[in-house]
Formats: C-alpha cells, sequence, structure tokens
C-alpha cells in the first residue's frame, strides 16, 4: 500500500522498499531561492555524510512543467541519493525549500565539475579545495533551468568579479572537481552528478 503524505507544493509517496517519490507541483526552474546558511548546512552535511558507507533511500523526483507534463529525475547514484538524505535533515524534503535546497546542491556540484571559469573561486588546501563563500551565496539565489541546472548568466550576475575570501568558505575535496554527469535510468530524464566523492 502506497502511503501519501500531502504538503502544499509537494506530495510524498512511500514506494517502498527505501523508494520515496516526490511529486513537485511546479518545474524545476521555478524552484525558489533559498537560505545561504541552509545550503552551507546541507553542503556540510553531505560531505560528512559522503564519508560513510551508507547510500541513503533512493529518492525520485516528478516535476509538473508549464505544458503540463511531468519531468522525472531518478536519484539513483550512491552520492545523489547521500546528498539528498543529507538535505532531507536539514531542509525537509517534503517542503518546496527543501526540494530547492537539494536541486541547488546537486547543481553547484555540477557547475564546479564543468565550468572553467568558476576555478578562481576555489582555493588549495591540503585536504582538496574550498569554495569561496560567494559560490554559496550566489548559488543559493540563482535561476535554475527546466533541466535543474544552474543558468549561467543568472548564475554569474550573482557573483562579484573577485573571489571575496581566501580563508573562509566550504570545503571540497578534489573528488567533487571530478565528478561527471550521468544520465537519470528514466528515459529522457535530465542529467545529474555522478561520483563526486567526499565534497
Amino acid at each position: 500500500m502506497v502511503n501519501e503524505r500531502p504538503t502544499p507544493a509537494v506530495e510524498v509517496r512511500d514506494c517502498g522498499p527505501d523508494h520515496l517519490l516526490y511529486r513537485v507541483g511546479v518545474e524545476p526552474a521555478a524552484m525558489p531561492p533559498v537560505p545561504v546558511h541552509a545550503l552551507e548546512a546541507a553542503w556540510d552535511a553531505a560531505r560528512t555524510d559522503s564519508l560513510s558507507s551508507a547510500w541513503g533511500a533512493q529518492r525520485s523526483f516528478r516535476f509538473q512543467t508549464r505544458n503540463g507534463q511531468m519531468a522525472d529525475f531518478d536519484l539513483t547514484d550512491r552520492d545523489a541519493r547521500c546528498w539528498a538524505g543529507a538535505v532531507d535533515r536539514v531542509s525537509r524534503l517534503s517542503t518546496l525549500g527543501g526540494v530547492s535546497l537539494c536541486l541547488r546542491l546537486l547543481a553547484l556540484v555540477h557547475l564546479l565539475a564543468t565550468a572553467p571559469w568558476a576555478a578562481p573561486y576555489l582555493s588549495p588546501k591540503r585536504d582538496g579545495a574550498r569554495l569561496d563563500r560567494a559560490l554559496m551565496r550566489a548559488a543559493a539565489r540563482a535561476d535554475l533551468t527546466d533541466d535543474a541546472r544552474f543558468d549561467e548568466v543568472s548564475f554569474r550576475r550573482n557573483l562579484p568579479a573577485r573571489p571575496s575570501d581566501r580563508d573562509g568558505g566550504q570545503a571540497l575535496t578534489q573528488h567533487a572537481r571530478r565528478c561527471r554527469p550521468a544520465r537519470s535510468l528514466r528515459a529522457g530524464a535530465p542529467a545529474i552528478p555522478q561520483r563526486a566523492g567526499a565534497i
């Protein structure tokens, strides 16, 4: 039997075993901004969880698009499942803000792996690298696209011309910088980050 726990914008279905489906009433591009401190907390929680051997629950997202169709995202990669679980603890995925936080976390990892212009906002450290806080602020506010990536124009508009700090920010290991996008198992679904390691 499927258990349903509706909220105004997100409906959660327990599809068991260990599989949750989130039906979201808006498309990824309509996700709201999130507080910077919430994104930083989710990043730190995901980094900690990624060091464990746990996979976390499989989570699928089904978004209602502007034309009335549905867009499906399946988080099947171990790291993506781990990150989503961390977000669920920091800011529940049964809320629109929690879903936005999860998408922004995954989109940020993808951007760091694919956008050479982001390199100046990473500082080399003994354990890998550290993100400039300006990246976190931009990720909290920038627009998302329909395929749950950051709109690059919007993201860069929210960045200062130069990195703001070299001593603060969030930790990032070299594994995260080498992550590669992978297709979801659902046909036609947008890509999700794969094997970002201990971020």
